[in-house]
C-alpha cells in the first residue's frame, strides 16, 4: 500500500511541477502580449490559460497533501 502511494505521490508532485512550468509561460507570453498591446481591457486567451494552470497546479498540490496524510495515518 505504501509502494502504490508512494508512486501516487511522485506523480502528483510532477503534475505539480507540469502545471507550475505551464502556468508561468502562460503568464510569461500574456505579460508580453500585454506590454506589445498597451492597455488590456478583458482577460486575454493567455491570462486565461495561466489561471487554468494555477488552478490545476492547487488542485494537484492539495491531493498530494491528502496523500501524504494517509501515508502519515498508516504509518502508525
Amino acid at each position: 500500500m505504501n509502494t502504490f502511494l508512494a508512486i501516487v505521490l511522485v506523480v502528483l508532485m510532477i503534475l505539480v511541477v507540469v502545471s507550475l512550468v505551464r502556468g508561468i509561460v502562460a503568464f510569461l507570453k500574456s505579460t508580453k502580449v500585454d506590454l506589445e498591446s498597451g492597455e488590456q481591457v478583458d482577460a486575454t486567451e493567455m491570462q486565461l490559460a495561466q489561471n487554468r494552470a494555477m488552478f490545476a497546479r492547487v488542485k494537484y498540490q492539495a491531493l498530494a497533501i491528502a496523500v501524504v496524510a494517509i501515508i502519515l495515518a498508516i504509518a502508525n
